[in-house]
Formats: C-alpha cells, sequence, structure tokens
C-alpha cells in the first residue's frame, strides 16, 4: 500500500489523443477534406497559421507512437476516427486505405496489451457535408450513423470503448457562435440546431451499436466543469446556475433524462424564438442508456452577472488567485471532485471516465536536453487525489485518461501551447518523454499517488 492515494483493483489509466491533431497525412491515401482544413486556412483563425496537415506524422509513426503508451504502461488509449479519412465524401463507399488504418491501430494496441477506446466524432467533419449544411442539416445525423455502423463492422469487438461524439458544446457552440473553431460561425441560433442535431446523432450512432451486437462498451464525451459564482451576490449565484445551464445541463439533460432544461429553453427561446428544429420523438432517441459518461475537465467557470450580455451573465477570473496555466485556464483540482459527485447525485449515479485531463503550457528543451515540466506534474498529482477523493465519496469512477500522449495541434492556439507528456520537436518529429511521462509511469506502475516528500 502506498502512503498517499491509491486506486480501485482494475482502474484504468490512459491517454488521449484526436486524429486532427496528430494523424497528418491530410492528402494521403484517399483522405478527404475536413471543415478543420478549410478553417486553418482562414486568416487569422489559428495561432502563426499553423494547420494539422503534418502535425505528429502519426500516420506513419503510430507504431512508435503506440509502443511509447505500452512504456508508459498505459492500459488504455483514447484516439479518434477521422470521419474524412474513412469517408472522405461523408458518405458512400468507404476507403479502404482508412479503414486499414485504424483496423492496424487497433490491432498494434491490442497487441500490446492496451484497450482502445475509439472516440467517433472528435469535429473533423467531411467539408463534402458541410457544403451541404453541415450539422445544420438534420441529414448530417444520418450520416454519422452510417459512418458508425462502417466503424462497428470495421473494428469489432477490437474496441474495448467507443465514444459517439468529444466534447458537442465546443463543436455547437465554439464553432458555430463564437466563430474560434471550424466551420467559424457566429450565430446562436444555428448553434442551437447544431448541438440538437449532435445529441439526436449521439441516439443514432448508440442504436446502431446495439444493434451491431458489437460488445465494447459505449458513452459520449461532455466537457463539463462546475459553475461558481464569482461572488456571493445573489446576481452572481443566479448567473452561475444560467451558466451551468448553457454548459452542463442543456447536455447532461437530454443525454440522462430525455429533456432539456426549461429554464435554459425559456432564455434561448427569448433570445432566439421557437426551438423548432427539435422534433418529436428526438430525444427519446438521445436519452438511449449509456454504459460510460466520459467527463472532460480542465478547468472551473467563474461566473458573474452581466445584464448587458445577451445570456446575462459572462465568465470571470476567481479572485481567490489561483494559478493560470498556459492556455489561460484556472487551475482548481478540487472543481474535479465536486463536478463528479454532483454527476453522481444528479444523473444516477453513471459509470464514469475521466477522459481528458491535463494542462497546457509554453515549454521547451532545457539545457540538458530534456523537459523538466514540474508544473504539470504539479497538476497531475492535484487532478489525481481529487479524482480519488471524489472515488472515496462513492463516484463510480473507473478510469483516467491524461490529456495528451503527445504535444499536438492544439486547435486555435496551434502549436504555441504543449499538453503532452511527449515532447514533440515537430521540425524533426523526434519525441522526447517529459519528467511528467515519468511520473504518470509511476502512478500507473503502483495504481496511485505518493505523498509528497514533507517540507
Amino acid at each position: 500500500m502506498i502512503s498517499g492515494y491509491a486506486f480501485p483493483a482494475g482502474f484504468v489509466w490512459g491517454v488521449a489523443t484526436a486524429a486532427y491533431q496528430i494523424e497528418g497525412a491530410a492528402r494521403e491515401e484517399g483522405r478527404g477534406e475536413s471543415i478543420w482544413d478549410r478553417f486553418c486556412r482562414r486568416p487569422g483563425a489559428v495561432e502563426r497559421g499553423d494547420t494539422g496537415d503534418i502535425a505528429c506524422d502519426h500516420y506513419h509513426r503510430w507504431r512508435s507512437d503506440l509502443d511509447l503508451i505500452k512504456k508508459l504502461g498505459a492500459t488504455s488509449y483514447r484516439f479518434s476516427i477521422a470521419w474524412p479519412r474513412v469517408f472522405p465524401d461523408g458518405k458512400g463507399a468507404a476507403n479502404p486505405r482508412g479503414v486499414d488504418f485504424y483496423r492496424r491501430l487497433v490491432e498494434g494496441l491490442r497487441e500490446r496489451g492496451i484497450a482502445p477506446m475509439a472516440t467517433l466524432y472528435h469535429w473533423d467533419l467531411p467539408q463534402k457535408l458541410e457544403d451541404k449544411g453541415g450539422w445544420r442539416s438534420r441529414e448530417t445525423a444520418d450520416r454519422f450513423a452510417e459512418f458508425a455502423r462502417a466503424m462497428y463492422r470495421a473494428l469489432g469487438d477490437g474496441v474495448a470503448y467507443w465514444a459517439t461524439h468529444n466534447e458537442p458544446w465546443c463543436a455547437a457552440f465554439l464553432g458555430h457562435w463564437h466563430g474560434l473553431h471550424a466551420p467559424g460561425e457566429r450565430d446562436l441560433k444555428t448553434a442551437l440546431v447544431v448541438a440538437h442535431h449532435l445529441l439526436y446523432s449521439h441516439g443514432l450512432a448508440l442504436k446502431a451499436h446495439r444493434a451491431s451486437g458489437v460488445k465494447g462498451q459505449i458513452g459520449i464525451v461532455l466537457n463539463l466543469a462546475p459553475n461558481e459564482p464569482a461572488s456571493a451576490t445573489e446576481a452572481d449565484r443566479v448567473a452561475a446556475r444560467a451558466s451551468d445551464g448553457h454548459a452542463n445541463r442543456w447536455f447532461l439533460d437530454p443525454v440522462f433524462h430525455g429533456r432539456y432544461p426549461e429554464d435554459v429553453v425559456h432564455e434561448y427561446e427569448r433570445l432566439v424564438g421557437p426551438l423548432d428544429f427539435i422534433k418529436d420523438g428526438d430525444l427519446a432517441v438521445a436519452s438511449q442508456p449509456i454504459d460510460f459518461l466520459g467527463v472532460n475537465y480542465y478547468s472551473p467557470r467563474i461566473v458573474r452577472a452581466a445584464p448587458q450580455l445577451p445570456l446575462g451573465w459572462e465568465l470571470a477570473r476567481s479572485d481567490t488567485g489561483p494559478e493560470i496555466a498556459g492556455a489561460g485556464w484556472e487551475v482548481m483540482p478540487d472543481g474535479l471532485t465536486r463536478l463528479l459527485i454532483r454527476l453522481r447525485d444528479d444523473y444516477g449515479s453513471p459509470r464514469m471516465y475521466v477522459t481528458e485531463n491535463g494542462c497546457g503550457y509554453e515549454e521547451g528543451r532545457s539545457a540538458d536536453g530534456n523537459v523538466h515540466d514540474e508544473r504539470r506534474i504539479t497538476y497531475l498529482r492535484a487532478h489525481l487525489a481529487a479524482a480519488s477523493q471524489a472515488i472515496a465519496k462513492g463516484v463510480d469512477l473507473r478510469g483516467y485518461y491524461l490529456w495528451s500522449l503527445l504535444d499536438n495541434f492544439e486547435w486555435a492556439f496551434g502549436y504555441r501551447i504543449r499538453f503532452g507528456i511527449v515532447y514533440v520537436d515537430f521540425a524533426t518529429q523526434r519525441r522526447l518523454p517529459k519528467d511528467s511521462f515519468a511520473f504518470y509511469a509511476r502512478v500507473i506502475e503502483q495504481n496511485g499517488i505518493e505523498a509528497p516528500a514533507p517540507g
């Protein structure tokens, strides 16, 4: 027994990545264009004009990358399947070279004793579907179900865990209201339509999974966070509740309760009119039972009232002065404990995995040639302790996936912010495990966290 925080026997220890962020090979072997390929070429959309054209060149280096995961000791690997690599036009005949890549990846993981977790959609919609309306079109949900069925047939029981969508909030609101992610639109009504179609398509893919007879567990991955009032005023408390509805309950309630939260519906209808894109039976499809909820947690949402803004609130900084990670996100480990307990209490104690957690900084190699990322180790130690505390309070948490295995293309940040426990020299594609890699390897080996040395 270690002195610190121990985890249950069989706890899943993983690392996570996403296709567009690491694969590269954007124009090779039949891959089609994605909305991120197009968005990256919009002036000013991504820092320094960075793209995912090469990224970490994982498409060619996947074997050695899997060897790194094996060396780490991780028991599971979460990756995403690039829809345009499998269906260049979003539908029709599958690209056999794309399918074979993921088949080889899954087989390579199994050969190394690593359980695959495959995410079907991590934001890289085929551009051909975007040209026909994208997620604004209900037809895209049907195309997504076809894509899901094809991957179930191709990969079968080799995949231990399936996630339908990654962070639909980001795809809907960052991509279609704030304009910060692909396809870069700025319309609230459109974002709400997209969010609904994402949830509906989740249900269609879930239904297809059940019909396929594939054995792996299936769920959805949501980015979630506690919403904290910036002050003790009633106005800020009301604002925090409203923000929670926008960021958390708008996705959780349909998945678990088969309905949208009434208070948020009222606010959205006030701003955009009737939500007439919600059809009878849609929420029954979206709320079919899942095997697990994937929880992505990085930072809390600190909220203050802002009556002059459309939703009546805005995000603020905490007045307690927590550390700010390089991506501009506040570090609050106990927020993870409180979030997991809240999910247990409000949504029927679902089986959960922390499917992303980590921190990004601008960092490089030291004079000795290594990367001494003590801030990341501190962050991980604190958040793993927070996860352990949630388990001790009765949360059904089955595993933890660190974001990320590799430094990668970090969306609108480009390559400036590094989240990996493996440093990538993008000029040479050389991989170099950081100090945090060795730290996480010890955690996995011991199935727990050592107590820090006194003093």
